[in-house]
């Protein structure tokens, strides 16, 4: 099969892509200067942070105004099978024609000049958004938040940051309070911002930021509230109670990301958006917790029960391992491949309890992936069973002949869940 046009541009892009990152909006507003400024030209923008919980908040927003008649732009990152899933126009995701011609405009418009992959990318993502007609834009933030390529609206017309925690140090910074800042870097002059449940320490910065800014805050635990009752999310502000379905996605964590989500929805439209009933129930959201079937790995282990989720540091962690003690018991397999930056000891930590036995991978075709030999040894050293195995569909002999109703949870990084999807033969649309 020959490569798409797109994905040569793609990769004509990374010589473009300076040898240290240094955070910074200069090449960015530099390119888009020289775009005609395309980001003050985008439909009201609703601008995403956090550490956890940033696409699924994304999904459940988006949701809930296309099922309220609104058109909706969406910017979000990584992909996970093509690169086109990042950008959506007008809810159908951008075709082959169209991002082979927007990257090939902002390639010729940078002159040759340094630029990361994701600052020329987030560029032509913005281009295409300003072009077509939507009533919002939803932007979801790659690093950070203040020095991130996105930050480029002046005024968009709500901010949210989703839950926050210890991620991405080496840019960030070491400490929560540090990384709350630059996720507060969002947060512009009286614009709206919902904020979801955060580390104590992280709110406090949060707060800090948004009284300088006069902008409004709507928090939880304070301006609203979101739980699970009989079987139901229960969502609580001021402007009264809503009863509604259970999220379609899976882990109790949803329930707050709904509940930020369902905030978020409150604040537009004049408060008018009312069609709460059927927004949990539509929202999908590809390796969050999610449980594959009718693929080829369900044809090749017809007996079990296949789980893939992206998440990739403690807090996902504790996610994963909360979700699987709510299922009846089964032998348990976790299949990990995650890269060598992120904190494999804090993610692995809280599966132990529910992990009978995991194999540690190499992720394929990924520079930077921690080896499988590396995560094993992690595993063993918190209390998991583990070994090394050289791919996805070697784990996944092992365990057929092993185990005859398994229950396997592959995780670890978004990577590998791209690489799972693909092996899946899943298409996402």
């Amino acid at each position: 099969m020959t490569s798409k046009s797109s994905d040569k541009i793609l990769k004509r892009m990374m010589d473009l892509h300076p040898k240290v990152i240094d955070l910074t909006l200069d090449r960015v507003l530099k390119l888009l200067d020289a775009l005609n400024n395309p980001h003050k030209k985008l439909p009201p923008v609703i601008h995403i942070a956090g550490t956890n919980g940033k696409g699924s908040t994304l999904s459940m927003i988006r949701s809930g105004l296309e099922s309220a008649g609104k058109s909706v732009h969406t910017y979000t990152s990584p992909h996970l099978i093509r690169f086109n899933e990042r950008i959506r126009l007008a809810g159908k995701l951008i075709t082959e024609d169209e991002l082979s011609a927007l990257l090939d405009e902002c390639y010729e418009a940078n002159s040759g000049e340094e630029i990361t992959y994701f600052e020329i990318t987030t560029c032509a993502a913005i281009l295409a958004m300003s072009r077509q007609e939507a009533n919002y834009t939803l932007l979801e933030v790659g690093l950070g938040g203040r020095l991130d390529a996105t930050n480029v609206v002046e005024r968009p017309e709500l901010a949210v940051i989703t839950p926050i925690s210890l991620d991405h140090e080496q840019f960030l910074g070491n400490s929560i309070e540090k990384i709350s800042s630059e996720k507060a870097g969002i947060i512009k002059k009286n614009t709206p911002i919902v904020v979801s449940s955060q580390n104590e320490k992280a709110f406090e910065v949060i707060e800090k930021k948004a009284r300088a800014l006069s902008a409004p805050i709507y928090a939880h635990g304070n301006q609203w509230l979101a739980w699970e009752e009989r079987g139901r999310l229960v969502y609580q502000d001021d402007r009264g109670l809503l009863d509604i379905p259970y999220p379609s996605l899976k882990g109790d964590h949803q329930i707050i990301n709904a509940g930020c989500a369902l905030q978020a929805l409150r604040l537009l439209e004049n408060g008018q958006l009312k069609n709460f009933e059927e927004v949990m129930g539509k929202v999908h959201w590809p390796a969050r917790m999610q449980k594959l079937k009718d693929g080829v790995l369900n044809k090749y282990l017809p007996s079990a029960e296949i789980w893939l989720d992206g998440g990739h540091n403690p807090a996902a962690g504790e996610a994963i391992a909360a979700h699987l003690s709510k299922l009846s018991p089964r032998p348990t397999y976790a299949i990990c491949g995650m890269l060598n930056t992120k904190d494999v000891k804090g993610f692995l930590t809280p599966l132990e309890a529910q992990i009978d036995k995991l194999f540690g991978i190499s992720i394929p075709d990924e520079t930077n992936t921690l080896s499988g030999k590396e995560t094993s040894k992690e595993a063993n050293c918190v209390g998991i069973e583990s070994s090394i195995s050289n791919s996805v569909e070697a784990a996944l002999k092992i365990i057929k002949n092993e185990a005859k109703n398994p229950r396997i949870i592959i995780c670890g990084s978004l990577y590998l869940a791209g690489h799972v999807l693909k092996l899946h033969e899943y298409e996402i649309k």
